[in-house]
């Protein structure tokens, strides 16, 4: 395999933050919205040294030579990693020291620092160290012979060395003072006019006196440890699915670390011996110049006021075809309904499945549950109706990362409720987004279906870019009840009707249509391709696009994040171009596009063009038939291929380019704003027609 086709997955990724970076840095955007940015860059690095760093170091220690598609092997990867890493944090400090602080301090919200502190402050802070912080901290005295305490990843700790005593024992001890997730790192200030604040380790390291008393302290720093969190679960050898995830937390928390971030300046001295004792060579340390967990910025984002240096409120709107007044069940009926959210409101799907969960006349309840709300309405609403006496199936994925040990806290919730609860497949991760209900109704049975790209969460829904589609199409009812009897009864998989599933079927569809394509267009018809996702890995895939591409099919890609395949090379993929979208919504829908001869196939999908989507999840791939929805589907793709505000343009050399506004002649094109002001006016004019129809109403006979 030629390692000049593809690119590197981890760089990759690393462009994929350095772009929400630049969202940080872009001062036309709100000043709170970019701190917001800066925040996720840091929480997305911290997950990115979790995961697949993590995995790197692994494959590394158990030095097996292995080289990934692009041919590179795990300590080119490591290396390239470390350095693109340091640049890119160098650049998340320069950003929020050098622009961000400053502006918000001039727009009222301050962050004081110990040698800024008044008279005032100082009573404040020390009132509130005595009577709270005092009893909440413990600190951890760690002599030279004592074994090293456990420090939990992602928390800030505080290392304290002490001066050296003198005589036999000149041996440097230290102290580690481990933060509480229950306690506020923002102290807020009393203050006069706008918001002022301290940071809690300021606080701690002001008063570290009156915890080591009559201690001749020499250095007190912050610091914070990233553990590798890819621990690979064993299934074969797993009878107790929901007993060996609560292990698998619980080794997360001991795993080795993977990185160590101190603030500077900080002496050698402190540094070696939390290498030492946490085992992290060099390339894992990173001291930074300013405050750590650029992450916990969130909460500065949300502070309350301040909606000047917000973005405007963009209120999700009601679907034109769903009537409030009537129930969810008559709505559906009538048309299937397409949702494009945010724009779209999440509330028909929580209402449907509410509906159901009260509705004498359904029978049944099956739906695929990944991710959920801290406090969901729908696994509310679906222990309600276990309750109420109807069947309820619930596939829960215990092996969502990082969502491990909410999803086993409801999980068994549902379980008493008397919901058929599923942990998942052995094997395999469940990512399908369906849900099924079963109304017993004057006609029959009827099913009704809703298909998703993104999740369960109506929290979510409101900032990631998805896609829903709820139908009564028998065929499509027919195969979401093959797909929950295949899980839940463990039979062999049957013929769908029109849907396909990974890791059976899905990735063979998907190369017969590009395939199918190529076929046409060296036979002279039309063809085109045109796909958002989220994710572009697969090399089966992207060697299929390349021959699409040789054939001389337009093929035109929006890849948020990972992309390695290689646009724009001649005689390759001259014809393929792949764009990524950064804007205020996440951009999480899977739509793809077919000409197909003129048929037009167009489908929605819960899974990424990833080797663990198509191999290793339960995926599903979704035909949008009804004329409304599918001319909806392809508007909204070309609509993103026509941003020219947010857009980013993948090169051939692997980095992206942004087209500058100040190249254009006219304003430019964001297409998230597009999407949002259309349905405005959609929803709108819906009214206005609604307004100018008089309904009477009558009474009703005896």
């Amino acid at each position: 395999m030629s390692e000049s086709i593809f690119f590197n997955r981890e760089i990759s990724w690393l462009e994929f933050n350095h772009r929400v970076l630049k969202e940080a840095e872009d001062e036309s955007n709100p000043l709170l919205e970019r701190l917001m940015f800066l925040a996720i860059s840091a929480s997305n690095l911290d997950e990115f040294f979790m995961v697949r760093v993590g995995g790197l170091m692994i494959l590394k220690s158990e030095k097996k030579n292995w080289l990934d598609i692009s041919s590179m092997t795990v300590d080119e990867q490591l290396d390239l990693i470390a350095s693109t890493t340091r640049t890119m944090m160098e650049s998340q400090y320069k950003c929020y020291l050098n622009s961000i602080e400053p502006n918000l301090t001039k727009a009222g919200i301050k962050r004081v620092k110990p040698n800024e502190l008044t008279s005032e402050h100082n009573s404040y802070l020390e009132r509130l160290f005595d009577d709270e912080l005092f009893s909440v901290i413990s600190p951890i005295a760690v002599m030279p012979e004592q074994d090293f305490p456990l420090i939990t990843g992602r928390i800030l700790h505080l290392v304290v060395r002490f001066k050296a005593g003198e005589g036999n024992d000149d041996r440097p001890k230290f102290a580690i003072i481990p933060f509480s997730k229950s306690m506020n790192r923002f102290i807020t200030l009393p203050s006069g006019t706008g918001y002022e604040f301290i940071l809690l380790e300021d606080v701690i390291m002001r008063f570290i006196d009156k915890i080591f008393p009559g201690e001749p302290i020499a250095e007190c720093v912050p610091f914070r440890i990233i553990r590798n969190a890819d621990i690979g679960l064993h299934e074969d050898e797993v009878d107790d699915m929901l007993r060996e995830m609560e292990e698998i937390i619980r080794a997360r928390k001991r795993s080795d670390a993977v990185k160590i971030e101190i603030a500077a300046p900080v002496t050698k001295q402190t540094v070696s011996w939390l290498q030492k004792n946490l085992k992290v060579s060099d390339s894992g340390v990173y001291a930074v110049p300013g405050s750590l967990e650029l992450s916990s910025l969130r909460t500065i984002a949300n502070v309350g006021g301040f909606n000047e240096l917000k973005y405007e409120i963009w209120q999700p709107q009601p679907h034109p075809n769903i009537d409030p007044q009537e129930s969810m069940f008559d709505s559906i009926t009538r048309n299937p309904i397409l949702l494009i959210h945010p724009y779209d409101s999440f509330d028909p799907i929580v209402r449907l499945i509410e509906e159901s969960a009260d509705d004498p006349d359904v029978l049944a309840i099956k739906q695929c549950l990944y991710r959920t709300s801290p406090n969901s309405p729908i696994v509310a609403a679906l222990g309600r109706a276990a309750r109420k006496g109807k069947y309820v199936t619930a596939i829960v994925e215990l092996k969502a990362r990082f969502d491990e040990e909410r999803n086993i806290e409801w999980a068994k919730k549902l379980e008493d409720d008397g919901v058929n609860i599923i942990y998942g497949i052995r094997g395999l991760k469940t990512h399908s987004k369906i849900l099924m209900v079963v109304r017993r109704e004057p006609q029959g049975i009827v099913r009704y279906v809703h298909f998703g790209t993104g999740n369960y969460n109506e929290i979510t829904s409101r900032i990631y870019s998805d896609v829903s589609y709820l139908t009564t199409d028998e065929d499509l009812g027919y195969d979401a009840a093959v797909f929950f009897n295949t899980i839940t009864g463990n039979t062999q998989p049957r013929r769908f009707r029109k849907i396909e599933a990974a890791p059976i079927g899905l990735r063979e569809t998907l190369l017969s249509l590009i395939d199918g394509e190529t076929g046409r267009k060296l036979e002279g018809h039309k063809a085109a391709i045109m796909a958002k996702l989220n994710s572009l890995v697969d090399p089966q895939i992207i060697e299929a696009l390349y021959r699409a591409s040789k054939a001389g099919i337009k093929i035109q890609l929006n890849v948020r994040g990972i992309c390695c395949l290689k646009p724009g090379v001649q005689g390759l993929s001259e014809n393929i171009s792949v764009v990524s979208i950064v804007d205020r919504f996440l951009e999480h829908a899977r739509i793809l596009y077919f000409y197909h001869g003129g048929e037009e196939k167009v489908f929605i999908s819960s899974a990424d063009w990833m080797p663990r989507n198509l191999d290793r999840r339960i995926e599903l791939l979704v035909p949008v038939e009804d004329t409304q929805s599918k001319r909806r589907l392809i508007s909204t793709l070309k609509t993103y291929f026509n941003d020219t505000a947010k857009s980013w343009t993948l090169t051939q050399l692997g980095n992206y380019e942004q087209l500058l506004s100040s190249g254009l002649r006219k304003k430019p094109f964001r297409s998230q704003e597009f999407l949002f002001k259309l349905r405005c006016a959609e929803t709108q004019e819906l009214r206005k027609k609604k307004l100018d129809a008089f309904e009477p109403l009558r009474p009703a006979e005896e």
